[in-house]
């Protein structure tokens, strides 16, 4: 009986009982089930869930006007612009079958409503935008875009540059200029394009809250193949146009300041038989890639070269050595973009900074009707020009330096030779 009643006791620490085994499985069961459930409902829901509503397509798309047969409209790019054709509809300078065809826009594929350039173009006009009276220091930039005179960069090459302009309290204006490949002579047509629109932003200055004596031009590129001869050939263009049945006669081209930013060739070029340079001339700051934008680097030189050997005041230029131009392939596959863009975070994107250290510094960052330190330096210039370089105290050269090519400080000496081909523009 002892015997019997020993092995009827189960074992210790031989493992569990089978019905403590079911009782511990049985919340892990429970569990499983469960979340079988919460699966199933979930998907029953799914399918019976109402879709998303649609996405809503972009608002104020901006387009061109119409065709009316009469002189093309020039519609805003940015909201709150104001529009104004550069000459009247019966103006020699227009061609009159064809200054009724409307512009064409192409805008980018991924950011709706935004232009990314303009063809087409046959009644120039500009396009003013303003700062709050509260910031404004009565400086106004006349952005002209580049794309290698076959369109027109409008995107990043102007528009972007009025919020940025507005931060410093800077007005901006952009104009609409004439192509080559819309059947115009650029270094003509163009160049008159942007030599009237100074001529038409100081005409209003007073209405737009904007200082005559701050008026400035910065092409980019193909651009500043514009903004280089706009800075130096004024007077000519002032005298042609000085009849008393042109209302802007008497009004003066002559920029207070130009930027040239990865330019086209200049007046100054290697290729062409260099203007005279003005008394007044306009300082000018400049901007390129170095080695890795070799012919427009040349050509940024060249102007820089012509304004130093005349001793022109205030005259900056910027040369990056890790920089190309845009457009240009990029070793990673990418190309090289343009404006204000970062540049993938290389010093040669922040060049706009430098920009705008060097209009404080000359005073066009004060508030409105202060004398600038440029104009201030331009008229000592005018009173007190310069010997001419290397003609200097101690016979070839200044304080020891040889002496350059050129006799005069209004004429450019010769520039280093340029890479062979045309310009590529942007």
């Amino acid at each position: 009986m002892i015997k019997s009643a020993q092995r009827a006791v189960p074992k210790i620490g031989r493992g569990v009982a089978p019905a403590t085994k079911s009782r511990n499985l049985e919340p892990m069961k429970r569990t499983v089930l469960l979340s079988a459930c919460a699966l199933i409902g979930a998907a029953a829901i799914a399918q019976n869930k109402a879709p998303l509503p649609p996405l809503p397509g972009p608002q104020a798309v901006p387009a061109p006007a119409a065709d009316t047969g009469q002189p093309y409209a020039p519609q805003t790019i940015l909201p709150g612009g104001i529009v104004m054709p550069l000459f009247p509809p019966n103006s020699p300078y227009l061609k009159a079958d064809k200054v009724h065809v409307p512009e064409v826009y192409n805008m980018s594929q991924t950011v709706h409503g935004r232009i990314n350039s303009i063809v087409s173009i046959h009644n120039p006009s500009i396009e003013v935008h303003l700062v709050d009276k509260s910031i404004n220091t009565g400086t106004a930039v006349i952005v002209i875009a580049g794309g290698g005179h076959r369109t027109l960069n409008v995107g990043g090459e102007s528009a972007d540059f009025v919020p940025f302009f507005y931060n410093y309290g800077i007005n901006t204006v952009i104009l609409r200029n004439r192509l080559r490949a819309d059947g115009y002579v650029a270094e003509v047509d163009a160049v008159h394009d942007a030599q009237q629109a100074v001529r038409v932003v100081r005409a209003y200055a007073k209405e737009w809250g904007i200082d005559p004596a701050r008026i400035g031009v910065m092409g980019f590129s193909a651009g500043a193949e514009l903004a280089a001869p706009a800075a130096v050939l004024y007077e000519d263009w002032d005298k042609k146009n000085n009849d008393p049945s042109d209302p802007f006669a008497g009004i003066s081209s002559r920029p207070d300041f130009a930027g040239i930013i990865y330019p086209g060739p200049t007046p100054f070029a290697r290729n062409r038989t260099a203007p005279p340079i003005p008394k007044d001339v306009p300082p000018a700051f400049i901007v390129c890639g170095s080695a890795g934008d070799q012919g427009h680097a040349v050509w940024a030189l060249e102007y820089y070269q012509a304004m130093l050997y005349a001793g022109v005041p205030n005259v900056e230029m910027h040369l990056y050595g890790n920089g190309r131009h845009p457009g240009d392939p990029l070793p990673d596959g990418s190309r090289m973009s343009g404006g204000l863009t970062d540049r993938n975070n290389i010093p040669y994107g922040t060049w706009q900074y430098r920009f705008i250290d060097w209009a404080r510094d000359l005073g066009f960052l004060q508030k409105p009707g202060v004398e600038t330190k440029a104009a201030k330096d331009v008229a000592a210039y005018v009173a007190n020009p310069p010997r001419p370089y290397g003609q200097g105290r101690g016979g070839a050269g200044r304080g020891g330096q040889p002496g350059a090519p050129g006799s005069a400080p209004a004429t450019a000496a010769p520039a280093p030779a340029a890479p062979a081909g045309p310009g590529r523009g942007n």
